[in-house]
């Protein structure tokens, strides 16, 4: 009976693979999804976005785009730099200050003018970056990279905590019913009447801590009742097959049969809902730390980019924004649409279909 399931479950994989390469979308998803994830193995092992935080530019360098153009630096008014001028303005003179008093902070805005220009290993910061540079005078290009490790990390951690949570409560819920069921209904129905967003913030309040760990056990903790739900429903009805009965009469162990005969049946539902809370959780860790709720001062993430963005679209600097949205549009979209593939590939009932056409 064993070898008949096995045989069947490895023809229903082969089936959905043939169906999703099928797909072309999917398959453009898939690899935009793979080009993600190998970045993010990358940086993770400091190979690419290893030096991120080092100011290689001057503060709020404009982009460039590899050559294509090459703005040219704000006028310069006594050393400093004065945005309101245009680029055909005539220097001004210096103002004629008394030169026999002497200035306490002198030596400080020397240091500071000084930095401005020159980095601490004493290299001269670049005029503009590929993709601009931040307020100060980091390459927002390494930081999109960095801040998508850390992401796309939440996410699916987060994904598989919440997937692994809603998987063991449902598969009791729906097994063994009675008291379980209705303890674990009751706790599904309190964290559903809760808004989600309130609940997360109402979470992270009380964890009273930033950092990767700590969204992912918020998301984690907060995502697992959509996988509850469905997980239960499909356990009710699998509880009462012939080969669930088979193996109760063969005295197998409960355990064996919630976990080795019925979770194989259901893993189809389990990985279209481990893609779904991927997406939902990057968006997610994006509005806690743009709320300042997520990562830490010394970390990276599109959310606490798009949270120090924010006040420099009044004075026109939009690189920075700009492409933290695009690099998590570019990523939900493709995963939205690897998701849809999935589920469509692996629809027992358009198998079924087939395979009656066949």
């Amino acid at each position: 009976m064993d070898g008949e399931r096995q045989k069947t479950q490895r023809g229903f994989w082969r089936l959905a693979w043939e169906r999703f390469s099928c797909d072309g979308i999917g398959m453009a998803s898939l690899a935009v999804v793979l080009c993600f994830l190998i970045v993010v193995i990358l940086a993770l092992f400091g190979v690419v976005a290893g030096n991120w935080d080092k100011e290689v530019g001057i503060p709020h360098a404009p982009p460039d785009f590899w050559g294509l153009a090459n703005p040219e630096p704000p006028t310069a008014v006594g050393g400093a730099v004065n945005p309101f001028l245009p680029d055909d303005a005539a220097p001004m003179d210096p103002p004629d200050w008394d030169t026999s008093v002497i200035d306490p902070l002198e030596e400080t805005l020397q240091k500071l003018r000084e930095s401005l220009t020159v980095t601490e290993t004493g290299e001269a910061r670049r005029d503009s970056l590929p993709l601009g540079g931040d307020r100060w005078g980091r390459d927002v290009l390494l930081k999109t990279i960095k801040g998508s490790q850390t992401s796309i990390l939440v996410g699916l951690t987060a994904a598989l905590l919440a997937t692994l949570l809603g998987t063991l409560t449902g598969a009791l819920a729906g097994y063994f019913g009675g008291f379980s069921d209705n303890a674990l209904n009751w706790v599904y129905n309190v964290l559903n009447a809760i808004p989600y967003l309130l609940l997360i913030l109402a979470v992270a309040a009380v964890l009273q801590q930033r950092g990767v760990p700590t969204i992912v056990l918020i998301l984690g903790l907060t995502g697992w009742t959509g996988v509850f739900r469905l997980v239960r429903a499909e356990y009710i009805r699998h509880r009462s097959r012939e080969y669930v009965l088979a193996a109760r009469a063969f005295g197998a162990p409960s355990w064996r049969v919630m976990f080795l005969h019925i979770l194989p049946n259901v893993s189809h539902i389990l990985l279209v809902e481990l893609s779904l809370l991927t997406v939902g959780f990057i968006k997610s860790e994006v509005i806690l730390s743009f709320l300042g709720f997520g990562v830490a001062v010394d970390e990276v993430s599109w959310g606490s980019m798009i949270n120090e963005a924010q006040s420099e679209l009044i004075l026109g600097r939009w690189w920075e924004l700009a492409a933290a949205t695009a690099a998590m549009a570019l990523l939900v979209t493709a995963f939205s649409l690897l998701t849809d593939a999935l589920r469509d590939a692996l629809d027992p009932k358009t198998r079924g279909a087939k395979g009656g056409a066949a």
